[in-house]
């Protein structure tokens, strides 16, 4: 993964529309995360405890492929990372979502995808406050998106903020969405663009 960047954060924080703007600026190819692929995903909103587990394998299983197909190209963007998809099955497993063994097949296939290959060369974590992540959910009304209790958000977006508070191993540049309109705004999407291209030139250098 030594040339992915990745864009990181909650449901609704907005990686795949930052990703799409930033693989468009440094000309780069760019992967969205494949949940219109998973035929398991509508389901688990419905019956959590029995989808869990094979959607968030299907989930792994596409990473694998979306990492293998990166390898092909100097520099590539993803929606999303095998760190990302990792915070989401461990919120499940706490949730019970998913039984002890569950959680333990899916954690040793995970160990084995993340310790064969290299740390993404930038993580962008897209912080916002689930309130305001909701409120974005909300918006763009994905019908099985707005089944799901507000808890469940919060959760997941605590999982995250815990993770890249305490995550030293890696290249992390936070990006505060709750100040900034990267999509709308010109200013803020200059000045995000300016911090990628500098955090990179410092990487690489």
């Amino acid at each position: 993964m030594k040339n992915m960047i990745t864009i990181e954060g909650v449901v609704g924080a907005g990686k795949t529309t930052i990703g799409k703007i930033l693989a468009d600026e440094l000309e780069i190819k760019f992967f969205q995360e494949p949940y219109i692929e998973n035929p398991f995903l509508d389901r688990f909103y419905s019956d959590k405890k029995r989808y869990s587990f094979i959607s968030q394998m299907f989930f792994l299983n596409k990473r694998i492929e979306i990492i293998e197909a990166g390898e092909r190209f100097e520099q590539y963007v993803t929606d999303r990372s095998a760190y990302g998809d990792y915070l989401f099955a461990k919120m499940h497993f706490k949730k019970d979502y998913m039984s002890e063994d569950e959680f333990k097949l899916y954690s040793d296939f995970w160990n084995l995808l993340t310790k064969s290959r290299e740390l993404p060369i930038l993580t962008i974590y897209l912080e916002i406050s689930s309130e305001n992540a909701v409120k974005r959910i909300k918006e763009r009304g994905r019908e099985y998106e707005l089944e799901v209790d507000f808890e469940y958000w919060k959760s997941l977006n605590d999982e995250y903020s815990e993770f890249f508070s305490n995550s030293n191993d890696m290249n992390i540049l936070k990006i505060d969405m709750n100040r900034l309109d990267i999509k709308n705004n010109k200013n803020d999407r200059e000045y995000f663009i300016s911090l990628v291209k500098e955090r990179l030139q410092t990487t690489l250098e």
